[in-house]
């Protein structure tokens, strides 16, 4: 088995192997492959594989299953799969934030944006779809999506440092009155928050609540509650693709790695003992399993089921232990 920062071949080859969506990620942060490459692989997303799949699932106003957030009251959910007791995922923020994940260029989506303008209002009262509405994490997925259709997002971006806990981060409840952060509504709000800076330069009060927010997971170890070591959420330490707003290990290890890149920063030695429970659920073939299958409906399933080793898994695991270890 090779070392995290350089993975067996074979392992390699059955992640490029699976799907386009993954392949170009692999040949990009693996393999550190010329840009041509894992480019021209990029270019097959849309017209192969998963993505293709989930853009012919588009509606001709540009949504995705009718709504929002949750798909419209007359969608048929006739060809879909999943566990129909849970949250549906086919609805339109669901289906743009896998397409932009997977890397699908803007280009591909061509008036889109406009479209869902024109069609669709979130649930909650009614709220025009661009200009988010008061939970952080459909915010913060608007904020991404919204600039990488190419809109002007920055009165939402300014949102999340009006919404800023005291004690930094932000929590979803806010609107009920809450006064303290949470784990997964900092990690979504995170995500957006350092896509606006990747993108756009952000502004120095953004990054400020950033960073904030960085230390508010920093201080827990991104695992254990400050007052009695508990974790900081049941699920913590489930792996799992996708993981869609759930707050786990992996995605908040994956989101300091893109943030210490960007920032230019060693990786902080905070994330140690998160990086030992990375390492622990290795197997020894050098893939993770794929644990658990957030329960709802979906146009399709996007990685293996749950006991088999995951592509998708194993790919961010062993992009993040290569950037451990060059870094520290």
């Amino acid at each position: 088995m090779g070392s995290p920062a350089a993975p067996d071949r074979e392992i390699v080859e059955w992640m490029r192997g699976t799907d386009p969506a993954l392949a170009w990620q692999v040949e990009r942060d693996l393999l550190t492959a010329p840009e041509r490459v894992w480019q021209a692989t990029r270019a097959r997303v849309p017209v192969e594989g998963r993505a293709a799949r989930l853009l012919r699932r588009q509606d001709p106003d540009g949504t995705w299953a009718g709504g929002a957030f949750f798909p419209s009251e007359d969608w048929d959910p006739a060809g879909t799969e999943g566990d129909p007791n849970g949250q549906p995922w086919v609805a339109t923020t669901w289906s743009l934030n896998a397409l932009r994940e997977w890397g699908v260029d803007a280009s591909v989506l061509d008036d889109t944006a406009d479209r869902i303008e024109r069609a669709v209002r979130w649930e909650y009262d009614g709220l025009p779809y661009w200009g988010g509405e008061v939970d952080v994490c459909i915010n913060a997925w608007t904020l991404s999506n919204g600039m990488w259709l190419g809109r002007d997002m920055s009165e939402l971006a300014q949102w999340f440092v009006d919404h800023e806990m005291d004690e930094g981060g932000w929590n979803c409840e806010w609107v009920e009155g809450s006064t303290r952060a949470s784990v997964e509504s900092t990690l979504n709000g995170l995500l957006g928050v350092l896509d606006v800076e990747i993108r756009t330069g952000g502004t120095d009060a953004l990054r400020a609540a950033r960073h904030r927010a960085e230390e508010y997971l920093l201080q827990r170890r991104l695992l254990r509650t400050l007052t009695d070591g508990r974790p900081v959420v049941p699920y913590v330490g489930v792996f799992m693709y996708p993981a869609r707003a759930a707050y786990t290990v992996l995605r908040a290890l994956d989101y300091f790695r893109a943030a210490h890149h960007h920032d230019g920063r060693a990786p902080d030695p905070r994330l140690a003992d998160a990086i030992t429970l990375l390492r622990e659920r290795r197997n020894h073939d050098g893939t993770w399993t794929q644990e658990h299958r957030l329960p709802g409906r979906v146009w399709f399933h996007a990685d293996v089921p749950p006991g088999e080793p995951s592509p998708w898994l194993t790919f961010t695991a062993l992009r993040i232990l290569r950037w451990w270890e060059e870094g520290a």
